[in-house]
């Protein structure tokens, strides 16, 4: 979601359009996220709806690693830049985002997101990179494709997680969301990791590592990021398919374990995203790479307008959740008569009440995102255009 610089050395377009696209993707998320929606169903319409913003972390994350990379290339200091870069970012995520997502001040239960995961696996890649690329790029392969093997060993110890002293560092590391919240000591106040740092550190070692690629000629380039995509994506084909190995939810079952079942072709594609299955990185990750080379001769207006997006990364995500989450208060005023309480609550991610009315349908949840979408262009444009007039280093933190 961030790139540790902001235009320091000289851009590849096709990063920031799938940048800008992902972002573009991760409003109507999070858009959905407030419409109370369930993620994933029950409809092929809501499935999709979510399914497409499955591409967004991975690609957040992984860029986040090229990115070091190229920074890397031009500066010194790197390891220094990605420790306060990730420092802050977590500090992000536990105050100005908490608040964002819940127009409350009330700290006493909060979600370590996404923001979060890409600020600790920079402090973690701050060590890394003083490794040689090889074994950077051997770390992130093994754990995308083997964090998968301690599937069953580990949900066999999570009910005794919360009675063991050092069950707080399996849910930061691996379990995250699946275990339950972390209690911090006796303050009453409690962490949810809907993102653990496996796999994720891996796919910014990955991500890193793959910078190098990004250095070579364009023809060469392009041959390694198709063969790497495509053959990614089918070998997301042959495990799903064959329910080999990869994820912990066979798709062949009924349902994939959802609460209701659901056609085959959309268990097939229901992978488990927490934590990230290698299943899921595979999915997500394969078309993702092999639309880089695909994207280096794109023009236009459109164009241009999806890279803005990319160009100004975290300052995008730090207005689209109170915008997002302002015109839900819009929304609910004018459906409903009032605002409803539940836009306050404390994390809003599950279902509104039941009997309050407040659900949306798919025409305005997609209305509201395109609302949001144009809104946010025209404050990105400003702040790129700031960000060139004026360079200083207090913009390379946003």
């Amino acid at each position: 979601m961030t790139s540790p610089t902001t235009g320091a050395f000289s851009r590849i377009g096709s990063l920031d359009l799938i940048r800008g696209a992902v972002m573009i993707l991760m409003a109507l998320d999070h858009v959905r996220v407030y419409s109370g929606l369930p993620a994933g169903g029950p409809t092929p319409g809501i499935f999709f709806t979510r399914w497409v913003t499955h591409f967004c972390a991975p690609a957040f994350v992984f860029l986040a690693g090229t990115s070091a990379f190229l920074y890397g290339r031009k500066h010194t200091g790197l390891s220094k830049y990605l420790l306060t870069r990730g420092a802050w970012l977590v500090l992000l995520e536990l105050t100005f985002l908490h608040v964002a997502w819940t127009f409350n001040i009330d700290f006493a239960w909060q979600m370590a997101g996404v923001i979060w995961v890409i600020g600790w696996c920079m402090i973690l890649l701050a060590g890394l990179v003083k490794l040689p690329l090889a074994a950077i790029a051997t770390f992130g392969l093994v754990i995308i494709a083997g964090h998968n093997l301690l599937d069953s060993s580990v949900r066999e110890i999570i009910p005794a997680l919360d009675e063991n002293r050092l069950g707080w560092l399996w849910k930061v590391f691996y379990v995250g969301f699946f275990a339950g919240p972390i209690q911090l000591g006796d303050s009453g106040r409690s962490l949810i990791v809907l993102y653990s740092l496996v796999p994720w550190v891996g796919v910014m070692a990955a991500g890193y590592a793959f910078g190098r690629i990004m250095t070579l000629a364009p023809e060469q380039r392009r041959r390694i990021c198709l063969g790497l995509g495509l053959g990614a994506t089918g070998l997301f084909l042959v495990l799903r398919g064959f329910d080999i190995y990869g994820d912990p939810r066979p798709w062949n079952t009924a349902g994939s374990g959802s609460a209701a079942p659901m056609p085959g072709w959309l268990a097939f594609l229901n992978t488990t995203k927490y934590p990230a299955s290698f299943s899921f990185l595979l999915m997500t990750l394969g078309p993702t790479i092999a639309m880089i080379p695909l994207l280096n001769g794109a023009r236009g207006p459109m164009a241009r307008w999806i890279a803005l997006f990319g160009r100004v990364p975290l300052f995008y995500y730090m207005l689209h959740i109170p915008l997002v989450h302002t015109l839900a208060l819009v929304v609910s005023w004018i459906r409903l008569g009032e605002i409803s309480p539940w836009l306050f609550a404390n994390h809003p991610m599950g279902n509104p009440p039941a009997p309050d009315g407040y659900t949306w349908g798919l025409p305005l949840l997609y209305l509201v995102w395109a609302l949001a979408i144009a809104i946010l262009f025209f404050a990105c444009r400003w702040f790129a255009n700031l960000k060139d007039r004026r360079r200083s280093w207090w913009s390379s933190y946003l």
